[in-house]
């Protein structure tokens, strides 16, 4: 058996961080894409190495509601920010 590592995360504070790291990630030619996980949403990239890594934001507990359980399905940032702001502060870990 071999030790590895899949990916790294990062967690921004706000949905408009999200939108300005996914707009760096493809202007970089290093934007792999972006995932609704339901209570966190992400962006994928990777670096010079191809090692991959997540930039999220997890949505404040308060605004959880059911529906919102662990998936994997394509992330609509605009629609998330229709529903959550852009400025709202992500729960912290």
């Amino acid at each position: 058996a071999a030790v590895g590592l899949y990916h790294l995360a990062w967690q921004v504070e706000t949905l408009s961080d999200l939108v300005e790291y996914e707009k760096v990630l493809k202007e970089q030619n290093c934007f792999i894409g972006a995932t609704d996980h339901g209570e966190t949403k992400s962006v994928y990239g990777h670096d010079l190495d191809n090692n991959e890594f997540e930039i999220m934001w997890i949505v404040p507990s308060e605004l959880v509601k059911p529906g919102d359980e662990m998936k994997t399905t394509r992330l609509d940032l605009d629609k998330e920010i229709a529903r959550f702001g852009a400025d709202t502060k992500a729960r912290q870990l």
